[in-house]
């Protein structure tokens, strides 16, 4: 809890220093995810498609380590939807869709948590109540629900481009959806878990697996969370196209 505490503190310390963090803290209260800054540094990208957007902290991050890059962002849920646009404030090179991505399209139920960044298309389980306390369901609503090709057209995806997907279990329908689009990007950086924390979720494992045999190498293991034994919770894994040479 101290260690959570102190990132947590960190973290504020770095978005208050920084002009265009401490603007977006500002007008929306929403702060940049600025644990991924030092990653992403590394890359140019020229597109950012932010999959499970919420309040826009990872598209923040992109907008400030990618001045000209096209940011396509998914969000269903209204409330952080409203927040990431007050954050984002009008950019011109941002898009928000207000739908999220899956394997289909369709209609789903959302699983609206307490902390609306742990809502999911899966039931929360007690594991994840445990683990973080404050994300209990509160609520369900009926959201839009489409593959990601349905939603964007490839010739939006200059290269090279990011897939970045933080959807709380729903990783690999999310991947299943953009499977039509997914040689676009020379790079995918998702968050996955090793355990089960919303009901039916694909394992890190499988995520991995599902890429490798969509042509994408894993090259980095980054943020990792433990539970209060020190096993390994969750954390962002970063892929690369074969054959990219990117890292």
């Amino acid at each position: 809890m101290l260690l959570k505490r102190f990132n947590q503190f960190r973290k504020l310390l770095k978005v208050l220093g920084n002009s265009t963090y401490r603007s977006a803290f500002r007008r929306a209260g929403v702060a940049a995810a600025t644990e991924h800054e030092a990653l992403l540094r590394h890359f140019n990208f020229a597109t950012v498609v932010d999959v499970g957007a919420n309040r826009g902290q990872f598209s923040l991050v992109s907008r400030q380590c990618f001045p000209q890059a096209r940011i396509l962002a998914f969000e269903p849920l209204a409330s952080p939807a409203k927040k990431f646009e007050t954050a984002i404030n009008a950019d011109p090179l941002v898009t928000l869709h207000r739908v999220a991505i899956g394997a289909i399209d369709g209609t789903a139920t959302i699983h609206i948590s307490a902390a609306d960044d742990s809502s999911s298309l899966l039931p929360i389980t007690e594991l994840q109540q445990t683990l973080s306390p404050g994300t209990h369901e509160v609520a369900t609503e009926p959201i839009a629900v489409v593959k990601l090709d349905s939603q964007i057209d490839e010739r939006e995806l200059k290269s090279p481009s990011l897939l970045k997907i933080d959807v709380q279990g729903f990783e690999l329908s999310v991947l299943q959806g953009s499977a039509a689009l997914l040689q676009k990007f020379s790079n995918i950086y998702v968050e996955c878990s090793f355990v089960e924390l919303y009901e039916g979720q694909a394992l890190a494992d499988e995520v991995i697996n599902y890429l490798r045999d969509h042509g994408f190498n894993l090259c980095g293991v980054y943020n990792v969370s433990y539970d209060s034994r020190g096993k390994a919770v969750q954390a962002d894994f970063l892929f690369s196209a074969a054959g990219s040479g990117s890292t």
